[in-house]
């Protein structure tokens, strides 16, 4: 069973704007997910890094979901996360796609279902969120 944290449910992100996320890693955390998206079934941005899960070790995948059907896997192995240790993540939201911040590191993730507006947050696993903040 994966705890749940938090869940947003009326951020209105838009191009332009970012959303930074802070919290603590679990000592023993295996992984943990962060989605943004318009609602629980339309995520625009799944973003997983896997500490030691399915099959995956120190690796960030990202993916996007509409309804039950998944996209295609993106993999990212600049891991700067440390079980145990802070991390803190900001996601820009532009018109094609969404930048990852992440400490030394950035990527961008595309906008596959054309969200004009990000409404939806939550995390889940092996997370605990402290603060999120939106500009």
């Amino acid at each position: 069973h994966i705890p749940q944290g938090p869940v947003c449910t009326n951020l209105g992100l838009k191009p332009g704007q970012r959303l930074t996320v802070k919290g603590k890693i679990a000592p023993n955390a295996k992984s943990f997910v962060m989605n943004l998206g318009k609602d629980a079934t339309l995520l625009g941005l799944h973003f997983n890094p896997r500490f030691d899960a399915h099959g995956d070790v120190n690796t960030i995948v990202c993916n996007s979901k509409k309804v039950e059907e998944w996209g295609a896997e993106h993999r990212e192995t600049v891991f700067p996360f440390q079980k145990g240790g802070i991390a803190e993540i900001t996601f820009g939201v532009n018109q094609n796609d969404v930048t990852v911040h992440l400490p030394g590191h950035q990527f961008t993730f595309p906008n596959r279902l054309n969200l004009s507006v990000f409404d939806y947050f939550d995390t889940q696993g092996d997370f605990t969120l402290q603060s999120l903040s939106w500009e």
